[in-house]
């Protein structure tokens, strides 16, 4: 005789794991919510910001800090990222690197959702310009050709120190032509902040081909192509520059101002 099994019992949840389900679907919304919210407050910061720094597309904007909600809640968010790559200046620049971080910009989110950005406030504006080594590259090369320009910290131990956010110790190095042979130079001077436009200054330069170090001449004319005086433009919301720093790459030119309109370009 075959004995018969109980049939299994079928356990139906609990109200507490209903309850967490509940709570994290809610959650999920909730946070979904809080982000289309940011991307919509987000698009029409970008939109003015193409008017306002006159570009020729959108900037990247970001609006940081989670959750987003209480910020606009409060109409005041914290740090408002805005980037632009490709920005030209007249015809010295092609490549700029715009950025500028608003801190504490005060608008409400009804009119920040509108678009309507009239009255709206913000405590400080850090805004800054990246000069890459193309187009200093492409400065150079007015005078002396050169290629492969890179820009580097001049990190010598016995680089004297600095006096003051507005001067930085560079190393330059490219590829270019001496006396019919092509060679990697390296130039190591001062990068400084006068009157709002950059200046190179050149103190050394080397040849990897240590045999050529007598053509005096033609190391000459290499340190003259490198001392040039770059205007970056106008900094993001007419910041004026208040330092300059070097870092891999590039050449950055910085600067805060306080208590500015959101409308002022």
């Amino acid at each position: 005789m075959t004995a018969t099994r109980p049939a299994p019992v079928t356990r139906r949840p609990s109200r507490g794991r209903k309850l967490v389900v509940a709570v994290l679907v809610l959650g999920a919304l909730l946070v979904a919510a809080d982000f289309g919210l940011a991307a919509a407050g987000e698009y029409q910061v970008a939109q003015k910001m193409r008017d306002k720094l006159s570009l020729s597309e959108d900037p990247s904007v970001r609006i940081n800090g989670f959750p987003f909600i209480t910020q606009a809640l409060a109409g005041d968010y914290r740090d408002i990222e805005i980037s632009a790559t490709g920005v030209p200046v007249r015809d010295q620049l092609r490549e700029l690197e715009v950025r500028a971080n608003l801190y504490h910009t005060r608008i409400a989110l009804s009119d920040l959702l509108a678009g309507n950005t009239r009255g709206a406030k913000i405590d400080q504006v850090r805004g800054s310009v990246k000069i890459n080594a193309a187009d200093l590259n492409r400065l150079v090369n007015q005078v002396t050709p050169f290629t492969d320009m890179a820009i580097e910290p001049d990190t010598r131990e016995d680089v004297p120190a600095q006096a003051g956010p507005t001067t930085a110790a560079v190393k330059l190095s490219g590829n270019t032509t001496l006396a019919g042979r092509k060679l990697r130079v390296t130039a190591y001077g001062s990068v400084s902040l006068v009157g709002g436009l950059v200046e190179i200054a050149v103190s050394d330069v080397q040849l990897d081909d240590t045999s050529l170090a007598s053509l005096g001449d033609a190391l000459g004319a290499v340190r003259q192509a490198l001392a040039v005086k770059i205007d970056p433009g106008v900094l993001p919301f007419t910041v004026t520059p208040t330092a300059v720093r070097v870092e891999s790459g590039a050449l950055t030119v910085e600067g805060t101002v306080d208590d500015i309109p959101l409308d002022q370009g």
